[in-house]
């Protein structure tokens, strides 16, 4: 985790410091993006919230958090948990003209049976901007 985090910082700020005037690095509440994809054998759908990005050409990157809808089907014994619940990811997001390619990262709480950890997804979405 901590590698592909330094290593999205490396991208990132290459691209800041190249020679050219085109790169432009912007902060903002919401970006009018909507994904949807998967992670931790479920679903999600989730609009782009704050976040820092980085235009350069017709390539956008942005690092952010993304308000989210899991809908994941609780397969415990016992009580269960609702398949649809809200939850609040970070992740990385490239935008190519319309089309998203996002990688997010959301944290699945301690349980009885299992430890807390992260689950990286992968998701596939348009930007409405």
């Amino acid at each position: 985790m901590k590698k592909f985090l330094y290593a999205v910082g490396i991208f990132i700020s290459g691209l800041c410091f190249s020679q050219e005037n085109a790169s432009k690095i912007k902060a903002s509440l919401f970006e009018g993006i909507a994904v949807a994809g998967y992670v931790d054998h479920g679903a999600f759908i989730n609009f782009t919230g704050p976040s820092v990005s980085l235009a350069h050409r017709k390539l956008k990157f942005i690092l952010g958090m993304l308000p989210s809808i899991r809908i994941k089907e609780d397969r415990s014994s016992g009580t269960k948990n609702s398949p649809i619940t809200p939850n609040l990811g970070v992740g990385f997001t490239v935008i190519y003209r319309k089309a998203v390619l996002q990688i997010p990262l959301y944290y699945n709480t301690k349980t009885s049976t299992q430890d807390g950890n992260w689950k990286i997804g992968i998701g596939l979405g348009y930007s409405f901007k």
